[in-house]
């Protein structure tokens, strides 16, 4: 897919590009303080380099409107076993603030599950903050169901890194 017109005048989608990297630790930095967490945020723009361009662990979609970035959404490929096949992880989806309300978001998301459908993926995947009523009424109503019955475990740091040393 390439750059996308979508059904709001003036709202395009692109992949992004290497020269895009300072926009995408910006929003990054942005979203992880709308989320209280900007204190964990330890990527910088030579990590995201090599993450996205040279390693090629996630791919980034810009949206842009009237030509000015107002958003993006990363996302990657998991595997589900039960499906036998990739599906699409949202990881992040950020508009910014001035531009909120006007559609955007929903047309992002659609345009993630159009890539997982050209990709053949089962699904789209993606968590949310419990205490974000908002964002969890924008994915309702965009047709989401929240997974209530599963619980996220996570291993990182120090603790990481002795698990690894387990084997």
């Amino acid at each position: 897919m390439k750059n996308n017109k979508t059904s709001i005048e003036g709202f395009e989608i692109r992949f992004a590009v290497k020269a895009d990297v300072p926009l995408i630790l910006k929003y990054i930095k942005e979203l992880a303080d709308y989320e209280q967490l900007l204190h964990e945020v330890v990527a910088t723009e030579s990590i995201l380099q090599a993450s996205l361009f040279e390693k090629k662990q996630a791919e980034v979609i810009i949206a842009e409107y009237q030509g000015e970035p107002v958003g993006f959404a990363l996302f990657f490929h998991n595997f589900s076993t039960f499906l036998g096949k990739a599906n699409l992880y949202l990881e992040d989806l950020y508009v910014t603030p001035a531009m909120r309300g006007k559609g955007f978001g929903k047309i992002m998301l659609a345009y993630l599950g159009k890539i997982a459908v050209e990709r053949g993926c089962g699904r789209l995947d993606w968590w949310c903050l419990d205490w974000n009523k908002t964002s969890i009424g924008f994915y309702k109503e965009m047709g989401a169901i929240p997974m209530d019955e599963w619980t996220v475990y996570r291993v990182e740091g120090e603790k990481l890194a002795s698990l690894a040393k387990k084997i």
